[in-house]
């Protein structure tokens, strides 16, 4: 944890997305930055070059966070992250981190006290991270074993994919009826994707196709960003093919 001082400070930023693809594009990075931007003031210092990991939130093993914290270590820095779930939403292992001889802090949390009572508050939280993380997988497995009873085809792919182009062979109706089954099930192979970033605060359909072109994933058409009225089509022709 941060300790407070008076004593100007020195910080070794610590950043980390999911998937190669948001590391290749940089979505994700940029709000990270800028919130470890805001957060530096002088006299504080931030050392550079930063951290940044591509590596999911469950996985411990990561060499550019192992990197980070033995700069800190060296140097007598502060880790710095910009959220608490981009560090880890592992409980152990946050509290591992936490023990570890490294101050940490976080842009999301500038008020959590130093010591015990700041340990313990961030304790309680990663908790609650960790609860919520399970709680989605518990509801996105009871979603989709709902849909294989009700017969509805299902990929292993999260996120969405346009529909394959139909068989020149075949006839327009059977070639019209293969695109919209499956698209149904692009639609359907979505929404975990979705409710997942409904639990994270998302309220708008604005919202959700703003975190849909965050994460990098595909529109139908596979051209350009998630829309408002892309993301309502998705949604109610999911709720046709599990209907």
């Amino acid at each position: 944890m941060a300790a407070s001082s008076d004593t100007p400070r020195s910080f070794v930023a610590y950043l980390r997305v999911s998937t190669d693809r948001q590391g290749r594009s940089g979505l994700g990075l940029e709000a990270q930055r800028a919130a470890i931007d805001a957060f530096v003031k002088a006299p504080d210092r931030l050392l550079l070059p930063p951290f940044v990991e591509v590596e999911s939130g469950r996985k411990t093993d990561r060499p550019q966070l192992g990197a980070a914290l033995d700069r800190c270590r060296r140097v007598g820095a502060t880790l710095l992250v910009a959220k608490v779930d981009r560090l880890a939403r592992n409980l152990p292992f946050l509290r591992s981190l936490i023990d570890g001889g490294v101050d940490v802090a976080f842009c999301d949390l500038p008020n959590l006290p130093a010591g015990g009572m700041g340990r313990y508050m961030l304790s309680q939280m990663a908790l609650f991270a960790e609860l919520e993380r399970d709680m989605i997988a518990d509801r996105t497995k009871a979603a989709l074993a709902a849909a294989k009873a009700r017969g509805v085809k299902l990929g292993g792919d999260r996120g969405y994919r346009p529909p394959s182009p139909p068989d020149a062979k075949a006839g327009g109706d059977a070639s019209g009826a293969s695109r919209s089954l499956a698209a149904d099930h692009a639609a359907f192979r979505l929404m975990p994707v979705v409710e997942e970033i409904r639990a994270a605060g998302a309220v708008s359909l604005r919202d959700l196709a703003s975190a849909l072109t965050s994460r990098g994933i595909p529109t139908p058409t596979g051209k350009g960003g998630w829309t408002a009225t892309a993301v309502r089509r998705v949604v109610e022709r999911a709720a046709r093919a599990a209907a």
